[in-house]
């Protein structure tokens, strides 16, 4: 036998019993690939403020208009995956391939940059947490503790708009 070959009788990629993806398919996204995305987030984050005050100069606050955005981005992207699963799922309409292809890539890239971002937010609200008893810094991890949390809302959007735009299995279709 070759190494790393499959074993006789199962197809390349069902190691694990799974059904081989369908040609053209884009596998979903990994749960721990975000997770990892998030944790570089916060790494870049600490890393950020402690560079900037380490050089006399003040680390930037997370806004009014950043949460504004973030939510609004959030929203979006809900409404967006609950018409696709209207539209796809229940409906069964046909959807044009572009269209899915394009809505599918706003699914996955918005969970990447919302992961990255949460965790950029969280490491700016980590790194004025020891401060916090001064309203300053207190604001500070309040402000970038909300972001985070609506960045993982952002998360939760692509991911769900990522899964509306997958193609119901056909009931009449059998193997």
């Amino acid at each position: 036998m070759v190494s790393g070959g499959p074993e006789p009788g199962r197809a390349p990629g069902n190691e694990h019993g799974k059904k081989p993806p369908r040609p053209g398919s884009v596998r979903p996204t990994s749960r721990w690939l975000l997770v990892a995305i998030g944790v570089l987030g916060a790494a870049v984050g600490l890393t950020m403020v402690q560079a900037i005050e380490s050089g006399g100069g003040v680390a930037p606050a997370v806004s009014w208009l950043t949460l504004v955005a973030w939510t609004f981005l959030a929203a979006l992207l809900f409404a967006a995956a609950r018409n696709t699963h209207q539209r796809i799922q229940v409906r069964r309409e046909r959807v044009e391939p572009a269209r899915a292809v394009f809505l599918l890539l706003i699914g996955k890239a918005s969970a990447f940059v919302g992961a990255l971002c949460a965790g950029v937010y969280a490491g700016f609200a980590l790194s004025f947490l020891e401060a916090v008893s001064s309203s300053g810094p207190r604001n500070r991890v309040i402000m970038a503790g909300a972001a985070a949390v609506v960045s993982v809302l952002v998360v939760t959007a692509g991911l769900l708009l990522e899964r509306a735009c997958r193609i119901p299995e056909d009931p009449d279709e059998t193997p």
